[in-house]
């Protein structure tokens, strides 16, 4: 099916435009390179739009409050949130939104600017849990818990302040594959991100539009959009966190297996209750035989033959990204 996804903007934000004067091999590099950037835009419009119409993420009337940490993810999001907002059949409402967790040498005035140009309403909440964490974490240890559950509970009182009913978060793919990859190693549980979900207090609805985005396309279109990326000194820092050891896992995976990453993503919304252990979801203890064939039976494989993951798109998806 035709890649369809939102027009491009590529000639305004993207390479230089190609010189008369140009060196041909540089003329034909700059053209090739602004092609890959217009598929890669159109990409990431397409499975952002995708995830948003899979999974309801959006709907007409809604105020989002789109959370920009200043990360290659979060540009990312407010970045492709805003175009799909601009050519959707629905109206809805964009409010970017920083932490400002009072950092040592953080740049306090990058990230206004920034949003300021984007033409967005939006909102600096200046809280100091930098210190806190730093107080209460002792050397050495994970900052990351304390950190999102105090992040969370600002972030909740910030959305109700500003009349905002969603929460938009910039985790994509990789984030939610290797969450699952956590929890089963660290956990004991089948659980991951989940694309959408009601926020710990129950009054906003959480979600996750580039659920379907791969890191390696956010990085890339970072680097493309020369966004003005803010390095974390808490959980940025910390080299031996279990994530970025499952991180690492992951892409030795997807060198040596391409497109594993993706099957991993199609399993999590492919599950099968009765061919698991978890007796809550499947009535295990009352099972009986029938004497009728069962189409799932005892195969622990459906098929010895496995197919390649296929491109997301679907008609309606194409209607929400179209120009």
């Amino acid at each position: 099916m035709t890649d369809v996804a939102c027009s491009t903007t590529v000639s305004a934000t993207g390479p230089a435009e190609i010189s008369p004067s140009a060196a041909p091999d540089e003329a034909a590099q700059l053209a090739r390179a602004r092609r890959e950037a217009i598929k890669l835009e159109k990409r990431l419009c397409r499975l952002a739009g995708q995830a948003i119409v899979d999974y309801n993420m959006i709907e007409a009337g809604d105020r989002v409050m789109v959370c920009v940490s200043g990360g290659k993810d979060s540009f990312t999001l407010l970045d492709i949130l805003q175009k799909l907002q601009q050519r959707a059949p629905i109206d809805f409402e964009l409010v970017a939104v920083n932490l400002d967790q009072k950092q040592p040498g953080f740049p306090a005035d990058v990230l206004p600017a920034y949003l300021q140009a984007t033409g967005l309403p939006f909102h600096i909440e200046t809280q100091d849990t930098y210190s806190v964490v730093k107080k209460i974490v002792p050397e050495g240890k994970t900052m990351c818990s304390l950190c999102s559950r105090l992040r969370r509970g600002i972030l909740y009182t910030v959305a109700r302040r500003l009349g905002c009913n969603k929460i938009a978060l910039g985790h994509h793919r990789d984030d939610i594959v290797a969450t699952f990859f956590l929890n089963m190693f660290f956990g004991a549980k089948l659980k991951s991100m989940p694309p959408k979900l009601v926020s710990d207090n129950g009054e906003f609805m959480v979600i996750r539009p580039l659920a379907y985005v791969k890191e390696a396309d956010t990085a890339r279109w970072a680097e493309h959009m020369q966004f003005p990326i803010i390095p974390c000194n808490l959980c940025g820092s910390q080299e031996h966190l279990q994530r970025k050891q499952v991180g690492h896992m992951l892409k030795e995976w997807e060198k040596q297996h391409p497109g594993r990453t993706e099957m991993i993503l199609q399993s999590l919304q492919n599950v099968v209750p009765s061919h698991l252990m978890d007796r809550q979801l499947h009535n295990f203890h009352d099972l009986q035989t029938t004497g009728m064939p069962v189409e799932d039976g005892d195969k622990a494989f459906d098929d010895e033959t496995f197919e390649p993951p296929v491109a997301r798109i679907d008609a309606d998806s194409i209607a929400l990204v179209r120009q």
